[in-house]
């Protein structure tokens, strides 16, 4: 049993002033693994405070001082990486092969922040004026459990990289990489109240952070409700939002694609991070003229997909990251059934051989977009083919939706899939391939967000334009 009793304000580990504990779970087990008292209010304000005083001093910084500071993050967390796998598979549950990337990704986007800060241009001429770009002030980062460890460390140097300082709202269902993250970002001996860290519960400690006059901007990723609430709260002090949010996002396979490359493919998107990823393709549209072929492939493909015990090297697929999640889950494929789906593989309940833990057989349904199991965000494995006529028929399915996080498009001609992609709604569409550019913007269009991050653009969202003019 692990005991979290600490919170992280101006440069130290303090005791928190709120009282509540909140238990954290092995979701493989659903045994007890420890617990972590819980910041509130009054730890909130005093996280604020001291990002606020440190905010003068860190703003002025040169690049230079910048890219040295982020270049001791960098090697702390890297430092960690081994103390942040194990936890990712005993706390949040991902297989071993999906915990070892997601235990170096935190490290990985540090050096992506400190590239786009090397060539970042802060002043620029705009006629005979110049453009500075000068940090927002302080930002709120709220991040979510399905990849604590990464969120915080890409919003963090991000936000540092502009100049900005931070208080870090982290969810309370990942505190033991919260700790690891922190006691690193500790050791890097980053100056005093540029970060802060308070994990306590959203509607007590976001909602400060919300609400706060000191707050400039705030970033957050997680639900589509939860990002309105922030708009709404946020727009009494006109805070700078970036959110990204959910998806339902379609894998369009067209008519002359290779079922041997378009299927594993189709399956790596929607069934990545066990199903519990914003930009996980859950809705397969396939040529109606090829439905019984794919429906063959696919059953076949998902009814080899291991699913149960993350710490097996063949599991593909891990345990929801709670009972709660685990409930959703099984209620939609439930719904799905009500619905009139066809159910092509999978169903309700665990996986076979896996008695006890949040796991859930990777399910695929054959159904139509105005199913509610294809239209709302599920977070888990469960997807949904729908069939179409001509490629027109296929856009118009793709882009009746709320959201716009991303897309893929596979295809044997792609040049015709690019052109397709063309007129999808997304903010994000792969063709043929699983491959993430970090120099890229990434953020959704529609109900999936507002703003990007990564690269120069994220870096942007942390800076206002000042012009200034000499007579």
């Amino acid at each position: 049993m692990q005991r979290i009793d600490s919170i992280y304000i101006n440069g130290e580990f303090v005791t928190p002033h709120g009282e509540e504990r909140f238990e954290l779970y092995n979701p493989a087990t659903e045994a007890v693994i420890g617990t972590v008292r819980l910041a509130d209010e009054v730890d909130a304000e005093r996280a604020i405070a001291a990002a606020k005083a440190a905010f003068p001093a860190w703003s002025r910084t040169s690049k230079e001082e910048r890219i040295a500071v982020l270049k001791r993050m960098h090697a702390a967390v890297a430092a960690r990486e081994d103390d942040l796998f194990e936890a990712i598979v005993t706390e949040y549950g991902a297989p071993r092969s999906r915990s070892r990337w997601m235990a170096q990704y935190p490290a990985d986007v540090i050096a992506q922040a400190i590239e786009a800060l090397e060539s970042f241009e802060f002043v620029e001429q705009a006629g005979s004026a110049q453009v500075i770009m000068t940090p927002v002030g302080v930002a709120g980062l709220i991040t979510p459990w399905n990849s604590d460890a990464g969120f915080i460390c890409n919003k963090l140097a991000t936000a540092m990289a502009a100049g900005c300082t931070a208080v870090i709202k982290p969810s309370e269902m990942s505190a033991m990489q919260t700790q690891i993250v922190t006691e690193a970002l500790h050791a890097a001996e980053i100056p005093a109240g540029v970060f802060n860290i308070v994990t306590g519960r959203g509607e007590v400690v976001g909602e400060v952070i919300n609400h706060h006059p000191d707050i400039a901007k705030i970033s957050f990723t997680g639900s589509t409700a939860v990002g309105k609430h922030i708009v709404e709260s946020g727009a009494r002090t006109l805070k700078r939002v970036t959110l990204e949010l959910g998806g339902k996002s379609p894998t369009i396979i067209l008519d002359d694609a290779d079922p041997a490359q378009a299927v594993p493919l189709a399956l790596a998107a929607g069934f990545m991070n066990s199903g519990q990823a914003c930009v996980a393709g859950t809705r397969i549209l396939v040529p109606r003229s090829r439905q019984t072929e794919f429906e063959q492939a696919f059953a076949g493909a998902v009814s080899q997909v291991q699913s149960g015990d993350p710490r097996d090297e063949r599991t593909e697929i891990g345990p929801m990251v709670s009972r709660k999640q685990w409930q959703r889950v099984q209620d939609y494929i439930r719904l799905g059934v009500e619905e009139g789906a066809k159910l092509l593989a999978g169903g309700e309940g665990r996986p076979a051989g896996m008695a006890q833990g949040w796991g859930v057989k990777p399910t695929l349904f054959v159904g139509h977009n105005q199913m509610r199991i294809a239209r709302e965000e599920i977070f888990g494995p469960v997807l949904v083919m729908i069939p179409y006529g001509d490629e027109a028929e296929a856009l118009a399915i793709a882009n009746d939706t709320t959201y716009g996080l991303s897309a893929m498009v596979l295809g044997g001609d792609t040049e015709r899939a690019v052109r397709v992609t063309q007129q999808i709604e997304s903010g994000r569409v792969l063709v043929n391939t699983m491959a993430h550019e970090p120099k890229a913007p990434f953020g959704g269009v529609k109900q999936s967000g507002l703003g990007r991050e990564m690269g120069k653009w994220g870096m942007q969202a942390y800076l206002e334009a000042k012009t200034l003019l000499v007579g």
